[in-house]
């Protein structure tokens, strides 16, 4: 019991540390005030009247990419930060493995990703509300329930920023440089599509074995089959076995690492 409240404590110490910076505030209201601007901007474009409020919530959908931003920028300062500000000797000295220290703030931002998913998602659906008429649906079928689309629609999303996020954290852990986490996973994020297109599983079947073919979880949606047949539990397991492997990377480093460098 007490090796768990040890444990809670730590998490705690590294939630303080991301929710007492400004920054991280300024990041919920960008993407509150992002989401505003923009269902606005679809209403004085015409949509007011055509779009039920489900549909304005999947238009809004594609602001994410702001949420998978500001999770890397955190994954990338939460261990890098440590060596940069120095604190990282006195965060050591104390009674903790370097094993916890590391698992807490994994924890942590985990934590972090999930409050600033739900933020995006309950101010899309919200402002939406606000906005639109509460009417049928032109986006998605009689039969379909939008909030299950939408809801399955973010997990998709969430899992491609999971995986960014994890490896945003094992780059700032390998190397201690935030600015080289966060460029690194930018251009995953941006040049995924790209590659998928160059380096088609079709054409290259050892494409289908890469990270960034397997992110897009959404094209199995409906039970639908992938390219070069690929499947949902294969691109599962291939996300799977690429997290264990970034958390195993961070994990043999930090332990290994000397603070004193």
């Amino acid at each position: 019991m007490w090796a768990l409240n040890n444990f809670i404590n730590l998490v705690q110490n590294e939630n303080m540390k991301i929710y007492r910076r400004i920054r991280t505030w300024i990041m919920f209201g960008i993407i509150v005030l992002m989401v505003l601007f923009f269902a606005i901007l679809f209403r004085l474009g015409g949509g007011g009247s055509t779009i039920s409020a489900w549909d304005a919530t999947g238009q809004l959908s594609f602001l994410y990419y702001l949420v998978t931003i500001f999770a890397s920028v955190v994954a990338a300062d939460i261990v890098a930060g440590e060596f940069t500000w120095g604190t990282i000797k006195l965060l050591l000295i104390r009674p903790w493995t370097r094993t916890k220290v590391l698992a807490s703030k994994l924890l942590a931002l985990i934590l972090f990703t999930l409050l600033i998913t739900v933020l995006f998602f309950l101010s899309s659906m919200l402002i939406s509300y606000a906005m639109y008429p509460v009417k049928t649906s032109m986006m998605f079928s009689d039969n379909a329930s939008p909030f299950a689309y939408l809801l399955e629609d973010m997990l998709y999303r969430y899992i491609d920023l999971l995986v960014i996020t994890l490896f945003s954290f094992m780059i700032s852990t390998v190397f201690r440089s935030s600015g080289i986490a966060i460029g690194l996973s930018m251009f995953i994020l941006f040049t995924g599509g790209i590659f998928t297109m160059l380096f088609n599983p079709v054409r290259y079947p050892w494409a289908k074995y890469t990270l960034f073919v397997n992110m897009d979880l959404s094209q199995y949606r409906g039970g639908q089959e992938g390219v070069a047949g690929m499947t949902l539990g294969f691109s599962i397991t291939m996300l799977t076995s690429y997290v264990l492997l970034f958390l195993v990377i961070s994990w043999l480093v930090f332990n290994k690492r000397d603070v004193a460098a």
